[in-house]
């Protein structure tokens, strides 16, 4: 059984047409969880402070607790080492937020990856593994990063032949900000924007001295509905966007000989 894992980037839960968002575009999605079957009673334990990438992807990638692995994942077994042992072609491309390390000796091959945390989507730093187990150069993405992590994924469905079962680990930067999703997209929520939370506040009701992470600079305080409101509709692009890229990768896994022995993953880091 081959695995496809395609893995988004702070994507919520609540951003999904299939689970009753009728103000979002996500047919790709909803078509997997139609098919397939959805985890609905789960909770990412997402970090020390907050729901962050690095230490949620270290416990997905190791399966141990917040507090029984550190971000690189150091001394523990990942679950595509443990496929490898098992006779698998693990494979990977996009992001890789826990170390060249831990993705080296995870992944047999690996190609346009990106190692860090977030980069302007258009202009993503990636690099290749190499044959003596080291990462090449980092040279920049000429499209935007979605499309540029589903197009090596597409590759190499389209050019595995190998009798070994594979994992292909699909890990996407969206809808992670910078939000700037294509003008197609962006516009299409623009025209036809979200309402806001029922909860929203200009302003945080108190101030604990941690409002100083990048998510509390992304716009000035107090914000207001139409800041909100941009950034909420260029978030709903990102996805819609992204869930295209999606599509074309199922796509391409339908056209393969692959198709009817291949288990699809879709999830998000947090």
């Amino acid at each position: 059984m081959n695995i496809l894992f395609l893995f988004a980037d702070d994507q919520r839960a609540d951003s999904i047409a299939a689970w009753g968002n009728e103000h979002i575009s996500t047919p790709n999605i909803d078509a997997l969880a139609r098919r397939g079957v959805s985890f609905r009673q789960n909770y990412c334990f997402g970090s020390r402070h907050g729901a962050v990438c690095q230490p949620s992807r270290a416990m997905l990638m190791s399966g141990r607790h917040l507090f029984a692995v550190d971000d690189a994942i150091t001394g523990a077994v990942t679950f595509p080492q443990l496929l490898q042992s098992h006779g698998y072609t693990t494979f990977a491309t996009g992001k890789w937020h826990n170390g060249a390390p831990s993705l080296l000796r995870s992944f047999a091959r690996a190609q346009t990856i990106m190692l860090g945390g977030m980069s302007d989507h258009n202009q993503v730093p990636v690099r290749n593994r190499q044959d003596h187990n080291t990462m090449s150069d980092a040279s920049r993405g000429g499209k935007h990063s979605s499309e540029l992590f589903a197009d090596t994924a597409i590759e190499f469905l389209n050019s595995y032949r190998d009798e070994r079962p594979f994992l292909c680990y699909c890990a996407f930067t969206a809808p992670h900000d910078p939000r700037d999703p294509p003008a197609k997209f962006r516009q299409q929520y623009y025209d036809q924007r979200p309402p806001l939370p029922a909860n929203f506040l200009p302003q945080h009701p108190f101030d604990n001295g941690q409002l100083v992470l990048r998510d509390e600079n992304l716009a000035p305080w107090p914000r207001t509905r139409a800041i909100v409101s941009d950034q909420l509709a260029e978030y709903y692009g990102m996805i819609t966007h992204l869930d295209e890229q999606i599509g074309r990768v199922l796509t391409a896994l339908a056209d393969s000989p692959h198709a009817e022995n291949t288990l699809i993953i879709y999830a998000a880091d947090h």
